[in-house]
């Protein structure tokens, strides 16, 4: 079986990509590799396939998070289409929100001139952040969303002309909603939506003086939504419905809300695991201890075993992080970070030179005060 390029490679996106760029880029690609742009290239056609397969993925956000921590064995199990087997022309009625009619004098023939005008479109998907505490990702949450949309204009219910006006045939189509021109160096028949009045095929002398003829206004919106735990830096939660109206009686769009979860002061996070840095005393270390140490939970007792070493690692299981799938949480790992005094009263140097002399180490002897000093040099 021939392996299967990065997804991310074949669209040329970076892995932080937004949707849209990822939309930008599997058109361009779509359109510079159909097969009726390049007859009988084989290696155009699977180029073709291959950009359609990784958009599939790319573009719907619970196959991209699979994909981000599994790659292609995370897709396993899940739906999807099999594009190899499948006709060109199929792939593009798959994804016609994406090219709309401006292919359709171009690729597909009467299949695609049969689109009837004026047809059910999904809206837009929108994007917006939010930002979590580690505390808020241990446990599921509900978050305030703010984020402005493009809304129905509630004056005009979209249709963007004058409540109770009547409707002409528009001037630049002669009502046919679509336009056509020569393209491609005169090889092919441009069919495009008419830019005038986008498809309907009608126009209006008077148009709506709330939205000025947009038939859309922007309106904020506020909502709470649920953030499962264990979530990751990065990933989204699609909140459906809630994106930009659709046209034709299509639905509306998604939102996808990206969680970015903010540094902690104590803790790093690596996957479901939660680790600490914890400074330790020398006599804690080679005499051993039970301490209280912090967790997302409260504090926790803690054994450092006699003769720990610096960087020692120390484990409290199931204090870590829940699994975002799974629900079973991580460790929290304690890193032994042995700490060195700077200062030491008198008694605490005699007794560390007595533990040296067991040792039969040689240490630094013990200093004298400076008129001490000037005494000896002196003599007497």
């Amino acid at each position: 079986m021939a392996t299967k390029r990065d997804y991310y490679e074949v669209l040329n996106v970076e892995r932080s990509a937004s949707l849209d760029e990822i939309k930008r880029s599997y058109r361009k690609l779509a359109m510079k590799h159909h097969p009726d742009r390049n007859p009988g290239d084989e290696q155009g056609e699977e180029k073709f396939k291959e950009a359609a397969e990784a958009y599939e993925v790319l573009s719907e956000p619970k196959k991209r998070q699979l994909y981000d921590q599994f790659g292609h064995q995370g897709l396993r199990g899940t739906s999807s289409h099999d594009f190899t087997h499948m006709d060109a022309g199929d792939i593009f009625s798959m994804f016609e929100d994406i090219f709309g009619d401006t292919l359709g004098g171009v690729f597909g023939g009467e299949r695609r001139r049969g689109r009837q005008r004026g047809s059910a479109r999904r809206g837009y998907d929108l994007e917006t952040q939010i930002e979590l505490s580690l505390e808020e990702v241990n446990t599921s949450t509900e978050c305030d969303v703010d984020f402005t949309r493009q809304d129905v204009c509630d004056a005009c219910t979209g249709t963007g002309h004058k409540p109770g006006s009547q409707p002409i045939a528009c001037v630049t189509c002669g009502g046919a909603g679509q336009v056509a021109q020569a393209g491609l160096g005169g090889m092919f028949r441009m069919v495009t939506t008419c830019p005038a009045c986008h498809g309907a095929g009608k126009a209006y002398k008077d148009k709506c003086a709330k939205c000025k003829g947009a038939g859309r206004q922007p309106r904020r919106r506020k909502l709470s939504v649920k953030i499962p735990s264990g979530i990751h830096d990065g990933q989204a939660v699609r909140v459906p419905g809630e994106g930009e109206p659709g046209t034709g009686g299509g639905p509306r769009g998604d939102l996808h809300v990206i969680v970015r979860v903010a540094e902690h002061k104590l803790f790093i996070r690596e996957d479901d695991h939660l680790i600490l840095r914890m400074p330790t005393s020398f006599t804690h270390a080679s005499l051993g201890a039970e301490l209280d140490v912090p967790t997302l939970n409260g504090q926790q007792k803690l054994t450092i075993p006699a003769g720990a070493q610096h960087g020692d690692l120390l484990r409290l299981p199931g204090f870590g992080l829940p699994n975002l799938r799974g629900g079973n949480k991580g460790d929290l790992v304690i890193v032994v970070q042995i700490e060195i005094p700077k200062r030491l009263s008198g008694n605490q140097k005699e007794i560390l030179r007595q533990f040296a002399d067991t040792e039969d180490q040689k240490v630094m002897p013990e200093s004298h005060g400076f008129w001490s000093k000037i005494k000896e040099y002196m003599g007497p």
